[in-house]
């Protein structure tokens, strides 16, 4: 298995989840408290209660909107890539929604930037849940695993996988010797390819 399939977080790893809720939140009447950008939690980046901003998150990922991200910086050229000319498919493991409709909007947009083949599998788990159980499948396997979440990265790690940090302002504290973090999907691409 572990040299055909890339399990990936979606979003902050293919998908641009942070520009577009953003644009969102922005058309609803909220600003971003300045170097927001920084922090993972919702509530501190816009200066809102804690479960205001849970709330937003899943109004936001169970809207129209949920279909239409942009992709992450170059994910769509290395994603293709990988798939086309070395043959890999993608196992995407996201903490978007339980709702049917939600789930077939992240379909779509994935399909839509990475052709019709490359997702081999789409698991989408309630907004914000961890991904320990979800990954449990793979344990031992060796697969490559890309997250942009450290705990998620460190559960990947912990279950025998080969994890990868997308680098983010929020993330950009959480090194571990044995995790690289990248910037981009070239650099995802040039260590999946060297082996």
């Amino acid at each position: 298995m572990k040299d055909r399939v890339l399990l990936v977080d979606c979003d902050g790893v293919l998908l641009n989840w942070e520009y577009a809720f953003a644009v969102w939140m922005e058309s609803h009447g909220f600003e971003t408290v300045p170097g927001g950008e920084l922090n993972y939690d919702i509530g501190e980046r816009y200066n809102i209660p804690w479960e205001q901003g849970k709330k937003l998150i899943k109004m936001f990922n169970e809207s129209a909107a949920i279909g239409f991200l942009p992709p992450l910086r170059d994910a769509m050229y290395y994603v293709k890539r990988l798939h086309e000319e070395h043959g890999y498919v993608f196992h995407c493991i996201t903490s978007l929604s339980t709702d049917v409709n939600a789930q077939r909007l992240r379909e779509m947009n994935l399909n839509k930037l990475f052709g019709k083949t490359a997702f081999e599998r789409v698991t989408c788990l309630e907004t914000g849940a961890d991904k320990n159980e979800a990954l449990v499948e793979y344990a031992g396997s060796g697969c490559w695993w890309v997250e942009d979440k450290p705990e998620n990265a460190l559960v990947g790690h912990d279950l025998g996988l080969r994890s990868v940090l997308m680098e983010h302002g929020h993330n950009m504290t959480h090194y571990h010797a044995y995790i690289p973090i990248v910037k981009n999907w070239r650099e995802i691409y040039d260590i999946v390819v060297s082996g």
